[in-house]
């Protein structure tokens, strides 16, 4: 399966924050990279929920987790193995605190945070197996990640869907998936179950 990535402003997340150094402690980069129970933006024919405990799996995993410029590899801001980013689950989301090092991009980097240039973050994964499910709300297809198997988590000023034309090409791996989901009976929202039984009762 393909690696996917979604922006921060797709699902509406709050910005970014610098800490400054104290001690010799270095800068910190912190904010989420994921809300929970956030619709997303129309990706072109459906939206997205990632549901609580999504990252679980992976988090519990021990994975090793990359920050990245722009999902750059080569612009590498910390990594969980050596300790330089800590990503955890909360009520609220996907957090991530990150210890800058000290490098002209990310010193430039850090500048453009402060300054509010750049305010949203973006992360790359993969839905494992009887990762997701479709259901349908008010006549809008959702799709909810129930578990996310995260490769990066990348901080940028350019959303992978910021062209609305780019954003409404939908992968066509996941239109498979959704056109093989609504032929099921259980797809059927809880208002088409109810006329139903309405009407055979």
């Amino acid at each position: 399966m393909k690696l996917e990535s979604r922006p921060t402003d797709v699902f509406a997340v709050s910005s970014l924050e610098i800490r400054a150094a104290e001690g010799d402690k270095p800068a910190r980069l912190v904010g989420y990279a994921a809300l929970f129970n956030s619709l997303s933006k129309d990706l072109g024919g459906f939206i997205e929920r990632i549901m609580p405990g999504a990252f679980r799996a992976c988090l519990a995993a021990g994975q090793d987790i990359r920050a990245l410029v722009s999902h750059n590899s080569d612009w590498i801001l910390g990594r969980t193995s050596a300790g330089t980013l800590r990503i955890s689950e909360d009520a609220k989301g996907l957090a991530v605190e990150i210890d800058m090092p000290d490098t002209t991009y990310a010193r430039d980097l850090a500048e453009s945070v402060k300054r509010k240039d750049i305010a949203g973050m973006s992360f790359g994964f993969r839905v494992p197996e009887k990762g997701e499910r479709f259901v349908t709300e008010a006549g809008k297809t959702i799709r909810e990640l129930l578990a996310i198997d995260l490769r990066e988590v990348s901080v940028t000023s350019i959303p992978a869907y910021g062209d609305t034309s780019i954003a409404l090409r939908v992968d066509p791996e996941i239109a498979a998936r959704i056109s093989a989901a609504t032929t099921f009976p259980r797809f059927r929202s809880a208002s088409m179950r109810l006329r139903e039984h309405q009407a055979h009762g």
